[in-house]
């Protein structure tokens, strides 16, 4: 099995000479934060990051990675997570890792954080593993350390840490700083989402650190200060994304939301705002690449890019895609209304790269105006339609009353992008359907203690297509229930009906009231196949899956 990395050695240099074109944020970047204090300034640093430009795709994070964390001189990963020696381009022994555990926000890949820079970071198979969603703390060293690799460790947390959780990630102390301020950052760019764990965080918008988690990252916020790799990472990841992690360009933001200076109307000190009047084009900024990554032939791609000013007269920011392959992408727009380019959220354009050829395709946009003009360049890979395997799932693993690993065989000689588990919870009379992302052939499912049992499947993904789905590996906590080599049926509820999920056909469909007589006898469903239920609890077998599937209709 191979896991796509960068194709093209030729884009590096492009990907440098993009991201390290600044020098510091724009002049007039954090001008609207003057004069605010508390709720009001965490929400106005809110306004200015959390609109951003997405990168193409999760699984060409390796790529990014190259520009924001590899020591120049060497080319070696820097890793926050250990200390193992390890080179760019091949991403071998390394994963994707959210900083700030995606879980916590429920997993979802529609939210910007699945793929923001600003807290994804390389990192050692093992540890990252180790670290799971586990919150950030002080590791009780007197009592069972469960992980330490000389750079990291997880283990119990000392007293009045880890807000419920059973174990705290502790980082080594000359990354302590970082990981508090891409915290802060999380807690700020994505202070509207609703957390579905807390261990860290509060349902508001202020201060949403519970207040142990503050004493924490303020404490290593305060004793390691902001290093060269962070601001040159900070500049790295705005050449991308055109947003920035203004606790590294402005340390003493922290003090002023929840330390020392809370209460305090913040004053900008040495920034400098440009007089009123001067049209300045914030982003983007010159030099940016929008990669749109790997589409397949017949598919296409659409990307946002951000574009915002501040003081352009009144009138129309052009558009222009130019250059060689030209007809392979296209601009929603190719004129953007000044009023929207310089009112606070700025002016999305949507670009599209959709190919009609294999290869790599290279083009330009440029965009211009009172400000001058601004290229930007835009860059995409077409590739064959993918050809996907099914996987078998293997039996769980590691079986703990809140967890368990989720296992399956990876398909040999197959390039694909990540997995995607699908997980089914069993309630009482409940059955809860969620889809997780991975990408290794193994994922740590927490959560268990919620559910009476479990079940998974999963399947490869490679430029948005799927492998048929596997066999279905049950779950309960007395250890792994069944393995079943059987076609997978996914029975959804609805009030009134049933609707059946399957990748085949299957035959001989058996429905039973919850008294386990049969009431029904159905020859053959098929996928998205309904049928009328009176309200009740029911149990539905098949030849293809034996194994009940209980239902409840309300």
């Amino acid at each position: 099995m191979k896991i796509s990395l960068l194709r093209v050695a030729g884009l590096v240099a492009m990907l440098f000479a993009s991201a390290f074109s600044f020098a510091e944020a724009p002049a007039s970047y954090y001008s609207s934060l003057n004069g605010k204090k508390d709720a009001e300034l965490k929400t106005a640093i809110y306004n200015i990051i959390h609109n951003f430009t997405r990168i193409s795709s999760y699984q060409d994070l390796p790529k990014y990675f190259q520009t924001t964390d590899v020591y120049p001189e060497s080319r070696r990963w820097w890793d926050m997570y250990s200390d193992i020696p390890l080179y760019a381009p091949s991403f071998s022994g390394l994963n994707r890792e959210h900083s700030f555990p995606k879980s916590w926000w429920g997993g979802s890949t529609d939210v910007g954080a699945y793929v923001d820079l600003n807290h994804l970071y390389p990192s050692e198979m093992k540890a990252n593993t180790a670290k799971s969603n586990f919150p950030l703390g002080t590791v009780d060293m007197s009592s069972n350390v469960s992980f330490d690799n000389g750079i990291c460790k997880v283990g119990y947390p000392v007293n009045g840490q880890g807000g419920g959780a059973q174990k705290v990630f502790e980082p080594d102390d000359e990354y302590k700083g970082d990981f508090a301020r891409t915290y802060f950052y999380m807690v700020t760019c994505y202070q509207n989402l609703t957390w579905k764990y807390t261990y860290m965080v509060s349902q508001n918008l202020y201060p949403t650190l519970n207040q142990w988690s503050v004493d924490l990252l303020m404490k290593w916020h305060r004793e390691d200060p902001v290093s060269q790799k962070e601001i040159d990472r900070n500049e790295a990841v705005f050449g991308f994304q055109n947003n920035r992690n203004p606790f590294i360009d402005r340390p003493e933001l922290a003090e002023y939301l929840w330390g020392s200076k809370k209460g305090e109307a913040y004053t900008p000190g040495e920034i400098v705002v440009p007089p009123t009047g001067d049209p300045e084009l914030i982003a983007p900024q010159p030099g940016m690449t929008l990669d749109f990554g790997q589409v397949a032939l017949g598919k296409s791609y659409t990307a946002r890019l951000l574009v915002s000013g501040k003081f352009l007269p009144a009138g129309y920011v052009s558009v222009t895609v130019y250059t060689e392959n030209k007809d392979m992408f296209s601009s929603a727009s190719s004129q953007i209304p000044v009023a929207q380019v310089n009112s606070e959220d700025g002016y999305w354009l949507e670009v599209t790269y959709k190919p009609t050829a294999l290869g790599t395709h290279i083009s330009r946009l440029l965009l211009s105006g009172d400000f001058g003009s601004v290229g930007v360049a835009l860059r995409g890979e077409c590739l064959p339609v993918p050809e996907l395997s099914a996987l078998t799932a293997t039996a769980a693993t590691d079986i703990e009353s809140d967890r368990y690993v989720a296992n399956w065989n990876a398909a040999p000689e197959e390039v694909i992008d990540y997995y995607m588990v699908t997980r089914t919870r069993y309630t009482g009379s409940q059955v809860v359907t969620e889809e997780l992302p991975a990408e290794d052939n193994f994922l740590e499912i927490v959560g268990f203690d919620q559910s009476d049992s479990e079940s998974y499947s999963v399947q490869s993904v490679r430029l948005g297509y799927r492998s048929p789905m596997s066999n279905v590996v049950f779950v309960d906590h007395s250890g792994v229930a069944d393995v079943v080599v059987e076609q997978p049926l996914v029975v959804q509820a609805f009030p009134g009906f049933v609707r059946f999920i399957c990748s085949q056909p299957q035959t001989n469909c058996r429905i039973y009231d919850i008294s386990g007589r049969q009431i029904y006898v159905i020859d053959e469903i098929y996928q998205n196949y309904d049928l009328e239920l009176p309200l009740g609890i029911y149990l539905i077998t098949t030849d293809e899956h034996p194994t009940p599937v209980r239902v409840y209709i309300r």
